[in-house]
């Protein structure tokens, strides 16, 4: 087989040498934040300025130990959201680090695809169409490249690149491949020299954060109104002006809902983070809240559903097949020769790697004379590509391969050879195999047309990409969890049919791209609703399904992984791109990127959107059932005349806990018992919906009223410091409690609870205990020592509300075959 001179690259051990010598392949990145940028962002916050206020006053009043405590204690929460937000931030800048472009690179004479950061000086790169330059390069051979070099030059129009041209990092390919050198890396490249970095994660706020920040506004403005009016009120019917302060920042610190942005921003960038632990690469936020509201999955047949390991399962000539443990026919093994002579020599494409390793079963002599001239590209006018190859001067072999129907084209076979053929190829499709034809010709003289050579045809072959074992039962899993999958191939229909049969799709109506053409968008739609297989569709057709189906009411997620893929992954409601074998159009393109390029982890990711979903509504529901006690029995003894109940120290306290509880305990949550056997949620709910608005409310009030009349009661009974001892433990004890229902939506309390919150739990009754026997800090507190009889009474008071509540939860109805909300 006529093969040019292949080129070596690096060894591995002199890679690594210059990794070490040079650095990695990368640019500066000047959006991260480091955590004295995190600590200046957080002194600026509302809280710790009122914290700060509120320290000074106690030094005003002459309380100079609690003054010192609450600046200990200031810092000690300033610490925590630092730790929080920096813990959260190393989540980014490992993705960051995840997600860096992938470079396809000849090492020790093999080809390898290694993460941009790792790419040397003296690398061999393959270049492709629909991929970003790692790093500037010199052309070693060049087929029809073309690369648009906008970021350097700000030209739009793509420059032609021949052999010898430079090529710089950060440009794109538009068009054709070719092999080139590298030259300089990070900020050796010309890139690097200009200053332009490249961020690759994006940290853009989602709708739901600017929903909720928006929100948070309103109700800030709206507590540190009312803590004004709370305030001047205690001052003027007290005649304590400094306490009338420290009333009024005790109630706007018990009112301030801090905890909303903060939470958002932990979700998602913890959710990014357990994305990624399956296998799904988050390049948009915003994806995150939408992934648990998917109703149709979109996928490719191969690589997706299949494992995009090709080899070539059967051969094709006049009328007689053949398997391929051994050509030994002359027809067979000229076959086997023309179709790796169609197929690049150094390629990452599985069918043109199978076709080298039937060539190398067929025995096929390797003629070293031979160079490759010319490729003709395959494109959407022509499915087939060629290769001319030069045997000596003036005698060139054209070797061409793509679909039958191309290839039949390009032979201008009459219509009975034609129809005798295609019968070969519905043979093969029957077969679930993925059906090339093959062409040769030979020449004198070069054109620019593939159809200008007299092509003879050579017969078909047959690619058998299996099935991944995981994505029958994921199908199953989305049918019962109310999401359509819906396979797009470009194969037969006969192919189609056979793959989504055995992934548990119904098959039984397959529709056509060209089918698919003739209809309106109207009809089509109605088309689409018991259609779970499309085949023969071209990139562009995409894009028209993702519309239809977005207009029939459906959240569509698309995967893709080529340049024409890139407007259906952007019209879609989450685009999906290939990381294992996608264009970088594609992946600027989507909103994930699987790094598998599997069915298996897009499932997974819709799994786990679900469950991201339900532990944030969770935590948005406890912030608000807990503010509305803290409030509360903030306000009640200024309304009433009551000693002051909640301190600014007893309100840290509190936040102490709450603040980790939302970002930690609520996020690690487990997911909830029939997570994917209900239908989705719909993304037109708000996150502050009625029901969840209503139910934290009444959870709340139910709490304040409690603990409050307790207050009351005790107040009665024993000394001021007493009752303030045994209702703050009551509800301290209530928050612990409310956080073990609202975790366990339809479990009992103490099923499934997390590691997190066994330590939340034991520090805050670790604290509780300093407070309540520790001398200094029942001094700081204002407490005092209740016998153990009274303790118990204010755990009863505290946790009865929420036992009542227990009663009437919601358990899941079991049912042993769940009813489907849609037919797969």
């Amino acid at each position: 087989m006529p093969q040019k001179k292949k080129l070596s690259g690096l060894s591995d051990k002199e890679a690594r040498y210059r990794l070490h010598l040079d650095g990695p392949n990368t640019l500066p990145d000047a959006d991260r934040r480091n955590a004295l940028r995190i600590l200046r962002d957080v002194l600026s916050e509302p809280m710790f300025l009122m914290l700060l206020a509120t320290a000074g006053i106690y030094l005003l009043l002459g309380d100079k130990l609690e003054g010192c405590v609450m600046m200990l204690m200031n810092a000690i929460s300033v610490g925590l959201v630092v730790v929080q937000e920096r813990r959260s931030e190393k989540v980014l800048e490992s993705l960051r680090r995840l997600s860096q472009p992938t470079a396809r690179v000849i090492r020790e004479g093999k080809p390898a695809t290694l993460p941009s950061g790792q790419i040397v000086y003296g690398d061999i790169l393959a270049l492709d169409e629909g991929n970003h330059i790692v790093a500037d390069a010199i052309l070693l051979d060049s087929h029809a490249l073309y690369v648009d070099e906008s970021m350097l030059t700000g030209e739009s129009v793509p420059v032609q690149k021949q052999l010898g041209d430079p090529v710089y990092s950060g440009c794109l390919i538009v068009r054709g491949h070719a092999q080139a050198e590298v030259i300089a890396t990070g900020i050796r490249s010309r890139l690097g020299q200009i200053g332009k970095a490249v961020t690759i994660a994006r940290t853009e706020p989602t709708p739901m954060q600017r929903a909720t920040g928006h929100a948070v506004r309103h109700m800030a403005i709206a507590g540190i109104a009312l803590s004004i009016l709370a305030g001047a009120l205690y001052a003027v019917l007290r005649q304590d002006w400094l306490g009338g302060s420290l009333a009024g920042l005790s109630l706007a610190m018990a009112l301030m809902p801090e905890e909303f942005p903060m939470v958002l921003t932990v979700f998602m960038a913890m959710g990014a983070w357990r994305l990624s632990r399956v296998g799904v690469l988050t390049r948009r936020s915003a994806a995150i809240e939408t992934l648990g509201a998917t109703t149709a999955l979109c996928v490719d047949k191969t690589g997706t559903l299949t494992e995009n390991r090709m080899t070539v399962a059967r051969l094709w000539c006049d009328g007689i097949t053949q398997d391929t443990t051994q050509p030994h026919e002359a027809s067979f093994i000229r076959l086997a020769e023309y179709a790796a002579l169609a197929s690049r020599p150094t390629s990452f494409d599985p069918m043109d790697r199978a076709a080298h390793e039937l060539a190398q079963r067929a025995g096929i002599v390797l003629r070293p004379h031979w160079r490759l001239l010319r490729e003709y590209e395959l494109n959407p006018s022509l499915l087939a590509m060629s290769q001319v190859w030069s045997r000596q001067e003036d005698c060139f072999t054209v070797a061409a391969k793509g679909a039958p129907e191309a290839v039949i084209d390009l032979c201008h076979l009459p219509p009975e050879t034609a129809d005798f053929v295609l019968a070969g190829v519905r043979q093969l499709a029957d077969e679930g195999l993925r059906v090339l034809g093959v062409a040769e010709a030979f020449t004198n003289e070069l054109t620019d047309n593939q159809h200008d050579f007299s092509f003879r045809f050579v017969g078909l072959i047959g690619f058998h990409d299996p099935l991944r074992i995981d994505v029958a039962p994921a199908v199953e899993e989305c049918r019962q969890a109310g999401i359509r999958v819906i396979m797009i191939t470009g194969d037969y229909a006969n192919t189609a049919q056979v793959i989504a049969r055995a992934a548990g799709l119904d098959a039984n109506r397959v529709l056509a791209g060209k089918e698919l053409e003739t209809l309106s968008a109207t009809e089509l739609q109605k088309a689409i609703k018991d259609v779970r297989v499309f085949a023969r569709v071209q990139p562009e057709q995409k894009l028209k399904l993702v519309e239809a189906l977005q207009g029939s009411g459906e959240i569509v997620a698309m995967t893709g992984d080529g340049v024409n893929d890139a407007p259906a992954l952007k019209a879609a409601h989450i685009g999906v791109a290939m990381g294992q074998h996608g264009s970088d159009v594609a992946r600027e393109a989507a909103a994930l990127v699987l790094l598998k390029d599997d069915f298996g982890s897009l499932v997974a990711a819709v799994r786990m959107g679900r469950r991201i979903h339900d532990n944030l509504l969770k935590a948005m529901s406890y912030i608000i059932s807990i503010h509305v006690p803290i409030a509360g029995l903030a306000l009640l003894p200024i309304l009433t005349g009551w000693p002051m109940l909640l301190l600014p120290v007893e309100i840290v306290f509190l936040e102490l806990v709450i603040d980790p509880v939302c970002a930690t305990v609520f996020e690690a949550e487990n997911a909830e018992p029939g997570l994917m056997k209900r239908p989705p949620h719909s993304p037109s709910e708000p996150l502050f919906n009625r029901r969840l608005v209503l139910m934290a409310l009444g959870r709340g009030v139910l709490l304040l009223l409690t603990i409050g009349i307790y207050y009351g009661v005790t107040l009665q009974q024993t000394g001021e410091e007493a009752a303030r001892s045994l209702t703050f433990s009551a509800l301290v004890i209530a928050n612990l409690m409310l956080v073990l229902s609202v975790r366990a939506k339809h479990r009992p309390l103490w099923a499934g609870i997390t590691r997190p919150l066994i330590v939340i739990i034991f520090l805050t009754f670790a604290l509780l205990g300093a407070a309540l026997t520790v001398p200094i800090f029942r001094e700081i507190f204002r407490f005092s020592l209740v016998p153990p009889d009274l303790m118990a009474q204010a755990a009863a008071v505290g946790a009865g509300p929420i036992l009542l509540l227990e009663l009437f939860k919601r358990r899941p109805k079991q049912t042993k075959t769940p009813t489907p909300p849609r037919r797969i």
